[in-house]
């Protein structure tokens, strides 16, 4: 007979980027008594990854749990990041409600429709937090409208439509269920959760069931399979039977040597688990997301949805320039198939395909962020590799008619730049679909975009906009090819020959444009050195020195002033690079070069072209 456990309550976070989940998990885990009263915590705790920390963004989905009256309340904080959104999909398979953050002054943006319509699909209990209710611009009322017209928009149900709604400051450390309430603490928003969100509920009687949602990966115990127990119990030292909705042929006996539960930031070692908990199980080897752990007698697998397709491809291969082997400690193709291969562990979102030669991998992923974060995390690990221009992935439908990748661009920008905006969308096959004013002398503008006319747009925009706009895509399916699009309007300067670059060389080279290296530099014959003010590639010298004669004397070039280099972070570098050219990543260095080196080469391969 199936029972509820009122015990627990299993719930997600979920928001657009930088909305305040990981601030408010912060906050749930302090007040709830996690911590003890003198211990250090840092700010964005399960943030724990070291580019997370960086640029303060969640990649991987993270679980905790705490307890609030003796109530343990499982938490998952997901990420914001459209290109995560493959991490968002499927841990909410594990819980019976969500918690919606909204900024108080941005209101609902295009992440936020995403992640609150693949919570209604699932039909969770929604509860709307308001957050950042203490900025100076924060406009509640007005953003609970827009959250309310947004589930009418969803075809929200009755129920989902009286959803509660809790106002926050993440940073204050306190929620109110009314403005006019006194501010003090986050107890409003706990007890709105355990009156709200529905107790897990399963048979114990029924033989066991866990369908495993995530998988963590630990290099001494290999991978773990995280998931919430649908029905009966799970034991450790038992045996069960992996089997999987999607492939039918799979049938695997495993023995759980590990069981674990979450509490606070910690893993606990239990003997056994019941309906409604989210556990994690170590000891099975070959375990993936989608598989469910059954019994022997009884295997039954539980549906599970497919993780959406990713719309972006990089070819990753060995770095083959003059300047190869000398940085990273791993540069060869199996180093570099173990790594990606080993990547598919724990992302499902990512493919990796192997292509006619040894040496070249097809990577695809979500998006250019969700492809930087892994070679940002390689480059990190001692790998050294290059990766080519990013390329969308273009399907055919029935007719034969070429399709691509479409989304919705969410731009915020003031009034004075909106022109810019428009005019250079436009040229990158941007249809205008509707233009609002917001607060402050911001317009918003909303376009349909082909995904490759994203591709190296992010840079251009926060000139063009003098860093105040805000852009936010989110995936839209599929429609017709729009046509070719220009990505880059100006051309390289190209080393002319190998060696180390020469303050006299680069003062005559920068009169041609914007330079990325400075002086003493080593540089190869092919290597992009900079970025030509006019549409052609030019090669320069740069490693030219000065001829001296009894009547010129080294001296007189002191007075050389060299204007400082530009030098590109990943994502720009990945943005500039055109699809004649590679990006060499070492430890060290990223490196643009073109694909052929030889000057001669590719001028024949250009000819041939034409």
């Amino acid at each position: 007979m199936k029972t509820k456990r009122e015990d627990i309550r299993n719930i997600a976070i979920i928001a657009h980027v930088d909305h305040g989940k990981t601030t408010l998990v912060d906050e749930l885990l302090k007040q709830s008594g996690t911590f003890r009263e003198n211990q250090e915590v840092e700010e964005r705790v399960m943030d724990s990854n070291d580019i997370e920390r960086e640029r303060g963004i969640t990649i991987l989905s993270k679980n905790t749990g705490v307890r609030y009256n003796d109530v343990k309340i499982n938490i998952i904080d997901t990420p914001g990041h459209a290109d995560f959104g493959g991490e968002v999909e499927r841990v909410l398979k594990m819980v019976n409600g969500v918690v919606l953050v909204v900024d108080a002054f941005e209101g609902p943006m295009p992440q936020t429709k995403f992640v609150l319509k693949k919570a209604l699909e699932l039909d969770l209990s929604v509860i709307v937090c308001v957050n950042k209710v203490d900025r100076p611009e924060a406009r509640p009322d007005e953003v609970v409208d827009e959250v309310l017209e947004l589930l009418m928009e969803l075809d929200a149900d009755d129920k989902q439509l009286d959803c509660p709604f809790v106002f926050a400051s993440a940073k204050g450390g306190y929620a109110v269920a009314d403005l006019s309430d006194e501010k003090k603490d986050m107890k409003p928003l706990f007890d709105t959760i355990i009156e709200h969100i529905e107790a897990p509920e399963g048979d114990p009687e029924k033989p066991t069931q866990v369908l495993i949602s995530t998988i963590d990966y630990n290099e001494y115990v290999g991978r773990i399979g995280v998931g919430k127990v649908d029905n009966g119990s799970i034991k450790v030292n038992q045996e069960y039977m992996v089997v999987n909705a999607h492939e039918e042929e799979k049938q695997q006996k495993v023995r759980i040597t590990k069981l674990y539960e979450f509490e606070g930031l910690n893993k606990v070692d239990v003997k056994e688990a019941g309906i409604g908990s989210i556990v994690a199980i170590s000891g099975i080897s070959d375990i993936h997301i989608g598989d469910t752990i059954c019994d022997l007698d009884e295997p039954e697998a539980i549906p599970f949805q497919k993780i959406s397709e990713p719309t972006i491809a990089m070819q990753f291969m060995v770095n083959d320039s003059p300047l190869a082997g000398q940085e990273g400690k791993y540069v060869t193709s199996r180093h570099l198939r173990d790594r990606l291969f080993r990547e598919l562990n724990t992302d499902v979102s990512l493919r990796v395909e192997e292509s006619d030669t040894t040496d070249s991998y097809k990577v695809s992923g979500r998006g250019e962020l969700h492809l930087s974060v892994l070679i940002e995390n390689m480059r990190r690990e001692g790998y050294e590799f290059a990766v080519s221009k990013a390329e969308v992935l273009y399907k055919e439908d029935e007719k034969g008619k070429k399709l691509e990748p479409m989304e919705i661009a969410v731009v915020d920008v003031p009034e004075e730049f909106a022109g810019a905006v428009i005019d250079k969308l436009s040229q990158r096959k941007g249809e205008l679909q509707g233009m609002s004013s917001a607060k402050g002398g911001y317009s918003r503008l909303e376009f349909s975009i082909p995904s490759r006319g994203l591709i190296g747009y992010r840079g251009e925009f926060l000139t063009d906009t003098k860093g105040n706009g805000i852009l936010n895509t989110v995936f839209d399916g599929y429609g017709p090819y729009k046509g070719d699009i220009q990505y880059r309007k100006q051309g390289s300067l190209i080393a002319y020959e190998t060696g180390e670059t020469v303050t006299y060389g680069l003062f005559a080279a920068q009169e041609r444009g914007t330079l990325f290296v400075g002086a003493g530099e080593k540089v190869y014959s092919g290597m992009v050195i900079g970025q030509n003010g006019k549409a052609e590639d030019v090669e320069v010298n740069v490693c030219r020195t000065k001829k001296l004669t009894n009547t010129r004397a080294s001296g007189s070039d002191d007075s050389l002033k060299l204007s400082p280099p530009k030098i590109l972070s990943l994502e720009q570098a990945l943005e500039f690079i055109d699809t004649d050219e590679l990006l060499e990543i070492t430890p060290e260095n990223i490196r643009i070069r073109k694909k052929i080196l030889d000057p001669t080469m590719r001028k024949r391969q250009a000819y041939k072209k034409q």
